[in-house]
């Protein structure tokens, strides 16, 4: 980890903060969801740590699924095309869907993803995303959970990436520029 420290600028988000919004937005969705028959959908790879971690928050029955979708690669600008990777097993419906995201961004991915999703007829679709920087939003998409609002800078570590790396920070920090304009 000393050596990832190293492209870390400033660290925005620690362990404990990240340990007390997750268990913020796991009551919510817990009191929210009452009755209902909850599915939570993580969005591969960025939000797997929130999704495992948000779960364990949650306090009714509720299953889950993943789906891996590709808009990023290695840039740091969204594609805005979608291209499911993996697709869900779980037929949605008659479920409430709650799409888990780590960030979100310019929107557009979650904009076609969730057209996509809803045309499969679940009972009710939603977003809940660890992050917000609404000021990169291109798309007409709005977070019915959010954990914390984000600076329009770029952010790695619990989950989140820069070309794959430093998802496993148990942080979030920001990352010293130089890392990603070298490439």
């Amino acid at each position: 980890m000393s050596n990832m420290m190293n492209d870390i600028e400033s660290v925005l988000f620690s362990k404990e903060d990240l340990e007390a919004i997750v268990a913020r937005l796991g009551e919510q969705i817990s009191r929210d969801y009452e009755g209902k028959n909850l599915l939570l959908v993580s969005i591969l790879k960025g939000s797997i740590v929130f999704m495992s971690e948000l779960m364990r928050h949650v306090t009714l029955p509720c299953e889950i699924d993943f789906m891996a979708v590709s808009s990023y690669g290695s840039s740091t600008e969204s594609k805005g095309k979608v291209k499911i990777i993996k697709d869900l097993d779980i037929n949605l419906e008659g479920y409430d869907v709650l799409i888990v995201e780590d960030i979100l961004d310019s929107g557009v991915t979650l904009f076609s993803l969730m057209e996509l999703l809803s045309t499969r007829n679940p009972k009710s679709i939603r977003i809940c995303t660890l992050f917000d920087k609404p000021e990169r939003r291109r798309a007409a998409v709005k977070a019915d959970y959010a954990g914390a609002e984000v600076p329009d800078a770029f952010i790695v570590g619990y989950g989140l990436d820069y070309a794959e790396k430093y998802r496993n920070l148990p942080f979030v920090g920001v990352l010293k520029p130089e890392v990603y304009e070298e490439n």
